[in-house]
């Protein structure tokens, strides 16, 4: 990523971004047009089964199910399982987008059965508590409990050997609840040390919490608050229902640029960033942080000109294919490359 100098021009939109807004009339659907969060939800449901059909089934997965499992304040959540036909490989455990309200299982299954059928992981497929329901910080503990839960469950239930690889992974709300957790292993460890972090399109900081040093290179929130798909009215119903109370959207486990014990010790990390999105900086700033100021090994993917979540809602699009396919050969990077 060094070799990127001006950030800002990859909001330019691309030839196939172009093409597809005249083909559907010139108008980008923005998750802010929705009134509420029930009326995004069904949306976004439909949305994600929809993309998942787009794509071939995935083979090589011996079993799928589901479990219901005890969080640290006594409630329940549902983690549905993916299991290889052959045993004893990595573990990886994937939390769900959706702006911390909305979205399931249906948002990752497509990544799950990849990374299960063809790199032979065991996956975790966590369905956190969503606002306005439960707001912060209830989806960042859910994620850290279920992450626990796999971590202990790895070898017996879920037939794994976290010791050849351990990905923590996410999309949008999900890389940030992936970033949460794999600071929260760094200060306390797991069963298995996390060797990968996968943060696709990442939230990492809230806008009015950024620390001074970055702000400078923090544009992308304002360039790009008027985006398709997630604009800054979309990102204000969310922030709304999950952090009602300003006073905590500073706090880590939201803004993890601000974690009090910085950010040494973390994995192998891989980035996959929309360049027409609000959150790019944000995951900018932070990969060339670990990269430059912790040496740690890092991946970029970089899709200019295109919006926050395009692959889900256009999957026919050849950029989403693209997207798909690196996500898969990012998760194969971090096996290859992460740390022991």
């Amino acid at each position: 990523m060094a070799d990127i100098k001006d950030w800002k021009s990859l909001s330019e939109p691309t030839k196939e971004w172009n093409e597809l807004l005249e083909s559907i009339g010139g108008q980008a659907p923005d998750l802010g047009m929705f009134p509420d969060i029930a009326s995004m939800r069904t949306w976004i449901t439909e949305a994600k089964k929809a993309m998942t059909a787009n794509f071939e089934p995935v083979k090589g997965i011996k079993e799928e199910k589901d479990h219901e499992i005890t969080v640290g304040d006594g409630s329940k959540i549902t983690v549905r399982t993916y299991v290889p036909e052959k045993s004893g490989g990595p573990l990886a455990v994937i939390y769900h987008g959706g702006g911390f309200c909305i979205g399931g299982l249906e948002n990752e299954e497509l990544l799950c059965r990849n990374l299960c059928g063809r790199l032979g992981c065991s996956v975790v497929n966590v369905d956190y508590r969503l606002a306005p329901e439960h707001v912060f910080p209830a989806a960042a503990h859910d994620c850290w409990d279920a992450t626990v839960w796999a971590a202990d469950n790895a070898t017996t239930l879920l037939s794994s050997d976290p010791s050849k690889g351990f990905i923590v992974g996410g999309t949008s709300a999900g890389g940030n609840l992936a970033a949460v957790v794999s600071h929260l292993a760094q200060d306390s460890p797991l069963a298995y040390p996390v060797t990968g972090a996968h943060l696709m399109i990442p939230a990492l900081c809230n806008n009015k919490s950024y620390p001074d040093k970055y702000k400078s290179d923090l544009i992308s929130y304002e360039q790009n608050k008027n985006a398709a798909i997630l604009s800054e009215k979309a990102m204000d119903l969310f922030i709304d229902n999950y952090v009602p109370d300003r006073s905590k959207r500073s706090d880590p486990l939201l803004s993890v640029l601000n974690w009090k014990s910085g950010h040494n010790g973390q994995p192998t990390t891989y980035f996959q960033i929309c360049g027409a999105d609000p959150l790019r900086d944000e995951a900018l700033v932070y990969e060339r942080l670990l990269r430059e100021d912790l040496g740690v090994k890092t991946k970029v993917d970089v899709y200019p000109g295109l919006p926050h979540g395009f692959w889900s809602v256009f999957p026919q699009m050849k950029s989403s294919g693209k997207f798909v396919e690196d996500s898969v050969k990012g998760a194969e990077w971090l096996l290859a490359n992460g740390r022991a």
